[in-house]
């Protein structure tokens, strides 16, 4: 009984935040079990437009990114991920599509600590490589469904304006 009552509010939530929701992940259909597990950090570099998934400290994948427009820039800092929701309905006020090539959410959804911020697809994957989002971290569908496979709830998100060491190291050259 009580999980159903946690997936309610979790979906209350998502709603009065502006998330899509579909249904909760579980732990078991995440990536692979292993008798110590990963840690995992996201790093996006704002003015690079890519994101980096470490495990371990190693780089398992980077993926361009849109990023925030600048009437509505993404937040930067260290957040949390909160929730994963496959296959997400997107609400807006006066709008609601649901999950299918229309849905400007993408196949996937990967909330943020940062309330109504998230990491996600896309339907307009044209968009990618541009600072053309609503704040959100955007990612072709194809990338986001590879990374929702690897990270889990409370794992680390680093959203970056300005370069750092660490991120001319990961993303080399300023294009």
């Amino acid at each position: 009984m009580r999980t159903n009552q946690f997936s309610r509010l979790l979906t209350t939530f998502a709603m009065a935040a502006g998330l899509g929701v579909a249904r909760p992940v579980t732990a078991a259909e995440g990536a692979g079990s292993s008798e110590t597990p990963a840690t995992r950090r996201v790093v996006v570099s704002i003015p690079d437009r890519k994101l980096a998934l470490l495990e371990n400290d190693q780089v398992v994948g980077i993926y361009p990114v849109a990023v925030g427009a600048s009437v509505s820039p993404s937040p930067v800092g260290t957040f949390t991920i909160v929730n994963r929701v496959s296959n997400p309905t997107y609400y807006k006020p006066g709008k609601i599509v649901g999950p299918g090539r229309a849905n400007p959410i993408g196949t996937r959804w990967i909330g943020l600590s940062a309330k109504g911020y998230g990491i996600h697809g896309t339907d307009a994957p044209a968009s990618i490589g541009f600072a053309k989002s609503h704040g959100c971290i955007r990612l072709r569908n194809q990338d986001v469904e590879r990374l929702f496979a690897r990270v889990r709830s409370g794992d680390v998100v680093e959203l970056h304006a300005e370069r750092t060491a660490e991120t001319a190291q990961l993303f080399g050259a300023l294009r």
